[in-house]
């Protein structure tokens, strides 16, 4: 059965499987196997199916039909049905061999089913003439859309890279501008992977960063592929994908009758034509060789096993695989005496290979790994010829935590993945299923530990839920707290300062669109606090020392130049939550309040401003009001000599004092009232707001500040002091 992506074989594989009296179908990945177990399992019941994976086996007394990884098929099992999912992988440079041993060697009974890609149509021909073929067209049309932005990727996106960096990166970029995304990666856990989907599936995030770990089965609702790179480290070194691998990829686009699209990023720009061309159209060169390494083994000696290893393919078509990490763990155990020492008879060296083909789950340099599978081996030809439950025991528990971040959990999954594969072997541990049960309990705790660390790190969620909202049109109810924090769905988004709507979140394009729909939301709130504004006493509102007027701790206006300094304008903050009248009504409301304000605290100056006076002493009088009442005596000595005796009796009591150097008046060099003066006139000259010396008789003098600003302060200017 052969065709491209979302052609329904896998779902026909396993109807087909469950038409029989008995049955196993191999998988690539154990995640898939794990899938397809539990929707087996929930459509026959868990009595009738096994699970056979490297680390995980679920076995009934009795079952009917077993799912299996393709390395985990049991051999000499007779069952009605056989079916090998991805046949195309016998190809491949790591795991091909194991693909190839199940064409040439597997069969069901009655039927046996292949399930991949056109191109290993020529060689499965030659190498299994008496198979039929079957082709499914896709049932969805693919279609190349070109490069784009991160950012401007339509929702329900996958995006793809080849490494966890590069996922990391992504998937951070992704959250920062649009709330969020799932990740996966091919070391997640089957339930780690199940929880980012589930994610993912339920619309709490609209994007999915991944591996081509995506790329072999993984059914999700995705529409769009976009691949962020167009390399990746196959084991050996850095290569290009072909436009093969690319569509298995690209073929996760599109669900069913639903159409797809893939394209790239902008950093990678775009594909070549044809490459896009053949993956729309599924048309690729065929396969032209498979790997393979001979299941037909010596165990006489390690050097007779390496041998039977090292067997040249007699038939067209194949090409012996390279050294797998089972051979080189060989090679490596055999160049130690003492270990192989211990296999000098058949049966032990048939023991060393089972050792040797524990998975190197962490991917660890090839040294760690070895003597890890040298100190079981010593273990299992010592006098017990088991694995100590002691030593076992340290192993784990090591392993059993649940703090780090997520590389660290990772690295902690593989570890214990290991240990889950030697408890499944009860002819090396004694009581089997306590370890079992141990293992997999410690892997689904770092699972979830692992789920809330990439949640935490790469969903925003309110974000998210703010970007399901504007996308959907649906109305936002924003409730605001006694503190100001407004909250949709629970969610905190941003304050209401006074008037003013301010987020705390960031959605890239959608950020206006946000904006205004929870805007939208708070006119009622907003409408109150215009009533309750209007209605307060003048001891609710407040001048701070930067010139804004506050009101229960917010701003709502701010101070303006005006006809002269004393009457400085009032101006509303902007906000789009106030139409044009409600402004007019703020502003009206922060300029009575200033000018009460400044009238109670500058008392003294707006008194003289009022005073009816005559001559020389009307004169001062305007003077000492325009510079916020300090003149120096030497631009003002012409009108003191001019005064009369009357003149100066009437600025005496309007406190007035002529001093040596200075005409004043001496009751605003209260601070307060010497804060408003400073203020008063940095507003009125277009200046930042600078507060005046405070506390002391004497200080430094700032250059850039002028003479007349520290006048205003009470303050006169000596030299640099």
């Amino acid at each position: 059965m052969l065709g491209p992506t979302n052609t329904g074989k896998t779902h026909l594989a396993i109807e087909r499987m469950l038409g029989h009296a008995s049955g196993v179908i191999g998988f690539p990945l154990r995640l898939l196997a794990r899938e397809n177990y539990d929707r087996i399992a929930k459509l026959k019941g868990a009595a009738t199916v096994a699970l056979l994976t490297g680390e995980e086996r679920i076995l009934p007394p009795r079952p009917r039909w077993f799912v299996c990884t393709v390395e985990s098929m049991p051999p000499a099992l007779a069952v009605d049905f056989l079916a090998v999912d991805e046949i195309q992988l016998c190809a491949d440079a790591d795991r091909g061999h194991v693909f190839t041993d199940r064409l040439l060697r597997a069969r069901g009974l009655a039927e046996t089913m292949f399930l991949g890609a056109e191109t290993i149509r020529p060689l499965l021909r030659r190498l299994v003439p008496e198979a039929e073929h079957v082709s499914r067209p896709r049932f969805s049309r693919l279609s190349y859309s070109g490069a784009r932005k991160l950012h401007r990727l339509p929702a329900r996106s996958a995006v793809v890279a080849f490494s966890a960096a590069e996922v990391y990166a992504l998937a951070e970029r992704l959250r920062r501008q649009t709330g969020g995304t799932a990740v996966v990666l091919g070391a997640l856990s089957p339930r780690t992977r199940n929880a980012q989907v589930a994610l993912y599936q339920a619309g709490e995030v609209d994007y999915l960063v991944a591996t081509d770990a995506i790329g072999m089965g993984l059914n999700m609702d995705i529409d769009h592929v976009a691949f962020a790179s167009l390399r990746k480290f196959d084991g050996r070194g850095p290569r290009d994908l072909d436009a093969a691998e690319l569509a298995q990829i690209a073929g996760r686009a599109g669900r069913h009758m639903n159409d797809g699209s893939f394209g790239t990023t902008d950093e990678v720009g775009e594909l070549a034509a044809e490459t896009a061309r053949a993956v729309e159209d599924h048309a690729f060169p065929p396969l032209r060789r498979l790997q393979w390494r001979s299941a037909d083994l010596d165990f006489a000696s390690i050097a007779a096993l390496r041998h039977s290893l090292a067997l040249p393919p007699t038939l067209p078509g194949l090409v012996r695989a390279r050294d797998a990490d089972d051979e080189l763990a060989l090679k490596a155990i055999a160049e130690d005496a003492e270990l192989a020492a211990r296999a000098k008879a058949p049966a032990r060296v048939r023991l060393l290979w089972e050792v040797c083909q524990i998975p190197d789950f962490r991917k660890s340099l090839a040294e760690q790994h070895t003597r890890l599978l040298g100190a079981i081996f010593r273990h299992l030809t010592g006098p017990a010829e088991r694995i100590p439950a002691d030593w076992l025991g340290a192993q784990i528990e090591r392993i059993d935590r649940t703090d780090g971040d997520i590389d660290t959990l990772i690295t902690r999954i593989a570890n214990i993945r290991t240990w889950t594969y030697v408890s499944h072997r009860a002819d090396w541990v004694d009581d089997s299923a306590h370890w079992q049960e141990r293992s997999r309990a410690i892997e689904d705790r770092l699972s979830d530990a692992l789920h809330e660390r990439l949640t935490e790190r790469f969903v925003d969620r309110r974000t998210a839920i703010l970007l399901q909202r504007v996308r959907s049109g649906a109305e936002m109810y924003p409730s605001v707290g006694e503190d100001g924090r407004v909250r949709v769905d629970g969610q905190e988004v941003g304050r209401l300062d006074g008037f003013r709507f301010v987020p705390d979140w960031s959605v890239g394009g959608l950020a206006a669109r946000a904006t205004s729909a929870i805007e939208r939301g708070l006119a009622g709130e907003v409408a109150k606090r215009l009533e309750a504004l209007l209605a307060c006493a003048d001891a609710e509102l407040a001048l701070d020392g930067e010139g804004a007027v506050r009101w229960r701790g917010a701003t709502v206006a701010r101070l303006a130049r005006g006809a002269d300094a004393l009457h400085p304008l009032a101006e509303p903050v902007a906000s789009d939550l106030l139409a044009p009248a409600a402004r007019e009504m703020v502003r009206e409301r922060a300029a009575r309040f200033l000018d009460r304000h400044i009238g109670s605290t500058l008392a003294p100056l707006l008194a003289l401003e009022r005073a009816r006076m005559r001559g020389a002493a009307r004169g001062l009088a305007f003077r000492l009001c325009e510079s916020l009442g300090a003149v120096p005596m030497a631009a003002a000595r012409p009108q003191v000599t001019a005064l009369d005796p009357a003149e100066r009796r009437a600025l005496g009591g309007l406190g007035v004092r002529i001093g040596t150097e200075t005409l004043f008046l001496p009751a605003l060099l209260k601070p307060a009232r010497a804060r408003l003066l400073a203020l008063l006139w940095t507003i009125h000259r277009g200046l930042p707001p600078r507060k005046p010396p405070t506390g002391a008789a004497v200080v430094a003098a700032e250059a850039e500040l002028a003479e007349e600003f520290y006048m205003a302060a009470g303050y006169r200017r000596m030299g640099t002091r």
